[in-house]
């Protein structure tokens, strides 16, 4: 009888929790999706079927919309075309290739990375995380280790990789378990690819496909790099704060102090900066300050070529069109800088070497970029995009449902939609081209939609069974706890994912109801 009460024991220990089993379910659906390229390819066909299907079956729509001729808004009624014809065939073959590299998002996103590739290719941001860390007293540990995560999105993915490790070292130091600090790292990284204080990766890529969603409604209208900068200045020091009470109150109570085998230290070196590197972060950060002023200097003057023609510097400005290549000279300087005094890069061919490098990592990019540029124009070409923006847009305001609840709505499918598909880039690809137009008629800005996107997107990052990077996190806990699974790293996650996306959602209300703009220029609504 013990024997049989024993095993039943040991069965439920060895049954997965219900959220385990919620989570293996996301996972395994999640792996069974095609490679996005795959799924776009698929949309395109889609598309093209649909666009004949809806043409004889006369499917149109009626409501206001820029007329690009006039450039008037005015009543029109909207009327499916076909791509299975003749008219339809010459344009996708006559169309392809500068269907790709018309698209906005591509060219701006490769500029930036001749910046930001040299950033990380460098060094020169695992050296700023690094000493960054290092300076940083005990009670301000955690802080940190959050405010470091979310800035670090500014080269990617590099947080993912670099502080994590650091930041269980840096816990180990202050006798505090590492997975807390490992915890509070990947909620910061996570969190912060929809926040940071100043433009990354992320912001040319989003707003280049939110423009081109927004072209079926009105082609004059463009969200700039920094349409959501407001918000995700903002938001930054939000989620610091939140990542740090969660890590303090809720995850760090579930572990005591670490002691350790001892071995950890022998492995800590390589996450300390030497004195070579001390100096040529000081060097390379003197260098970026001088740039700065240097620009400041330039922008300062009333008649200055970088103002708009009323004086201002925000908005539709030399400056703001031009935020991108000055982002790119400003990380590209001091990124060659530190390379060269680190030994890195001991001259110019080295330097072009590390380009071609920062290219080379957006190869999976740039042919996701084709399909979905196919796709988009086809959506618009066919009028389908802007049928269902309008229909769409339609039921919104018959509904009574309001711009907030929606907004909130929005963000909460987004959330969700990450569960199953990681590819940030991917996604709104394919959601901007839907959503973008029809909160656009329904008087929203699509750049709070693109904001509602990346909060969606921000939220659920960190406890994405897809993600790839939760393997990583995943290697690291199990030096430390080598019983540590797929469904412990989430169950850690969960808290930052609830507490703090409920809070971001509720003050991403306020903020929409208190009109305050999303970025320079971009109101919440229209």
């Amino acid at each position: 009888m013990e024997e049989k009460m024993g095993k039943a024991n040991e069965q439920a220990k060895d049954k997965p929790s219900l959220l385990n089993r919620w989570l293996n379910g996301i996972e395994k659906v999640g792996n069974k999706l095609p490679h996005p390229i795959s799924i776009f390819a698929i949309l395109v066909l889609f598309v093209i079927v649909l666009s004949a299907v809806c043409e004889m079956a006369g499917v149109s729509a009626t409501g206001e919309l820029v007329n690009r001729s006039k450039g008037v808004v005015e009543t029109q009624t909207v009327q499916a075309v076909s791509l299975l014809n003749g008219e339809g065939l010459v344009y996708m073959l006559t169309h392809a290739i500068t269907n790709f590299t018309g698209f906005a998002p591509l060219g701006v996103v490769l500029v930036a990375m001749f910046g930001i590739g040299l950033l990380e290719d460098s060094g020169l941001i695992g050296g700023a995380l690094k000493s960054a860390v290092e300076v940083t007293p005990a009670k301000l540990i955690t802080p940190m280790i959050v405010f470091l995560g979310v800035m670090s999105n500014l080269a990617d993915a590099v947080g993912y990789i670099v502080l994590i490790p650091i930041a269980a070292l840096m816990f180990m130091a202050y006798n505090r378990h590492p997975v807390v600090g490992m915890a509070a790292a990947f909620a910061g990284v996570s969190g912060g690819f929809s926040a940071n204080l100043l433009i990354g990766t992320l912001d040319p890529l989003l707003c280049g496909i939110t423009n081109e969603a927004v072209k079926m409604v009105d082609p004059t209208y463009v969200v700039e790099p920094t349409g959501n900068w407001y918000f995700m200045m903002v938001s930054t020091f939000l989620i610091t704060i939140l990542g740090t009470i969660i890590t303090e109150k809720v995850v760090a109570p579930r572990f005591g102090e670490y002691h350790g085998n001892g071995e950890e230290n022998e492995t800590s070196s390589e996450y300390k900066l030497n004195d070579q590197e001390r100096k040529a972060l000081k060097v390379a950060g003197l260098t970026l300050l001088v740039m700065i002023l240097v620009l400041v200097a330039f922008c300062l003057p009333a008649n200055s070529v970088m103002r708009a023609e009323d004086g201002t510097l925000l908005g539709n400005s030399p400056f703001m069109e031009g935020i991108i290549p000055i982002i790119t000279v400003l990380f590209f300087v001091p990124s060659v800088v530190y390379g060269h005094m680190t030994g890195v890069y001991h001259g110019e061919k080295d330097v072009c070497n590390a380009m071609g490098r920062a290219m080379g990592t957006m190869s999976s990019y740039i042919a996701l970029t084709f399909v979905a540029a196919q796709f988009i124009n086809f959506f618009g070409y066919t009028k389908l995009g802007t049928i269902l923006a309008l229909k769409g847009a339609e039921f919104f305001r018959n509904s009574g449902i309001g711009t907030i609840p929606t907004m909130i709505l929005f963000v909460l499918f987004a959330a969700f939609i990450n569960l199953f598909m990681g590819s940030a880039n991917g996604k709104w690809a394919l959601l901007a081209s839907i959503f973008v137009p029809m909160f656009m008629i329904a008087g929203v800005n699509p750049a709070s939609v693109q904001v509602a996107y990346r909060m969606g997107d921000g939220i659920t990052n960190n406890i994405c069974p897809t993600l790839a990077y939760l393997a990583i996190l995943l290697g690291y806990a199990q030096q430390y706890e080598p019983r540590a699974k797929t469904g412990t790293c989430i169950a850690y996650q969960l808290p930052y994912t609830l507490i703090a996306g409920g809070v971001w959602i509720v003050f991403l209300m306020i903020w929409i109801a208190l009109g305050i703009p999303m970025g320079p220029g971009y109101a919440p609504t229209l």
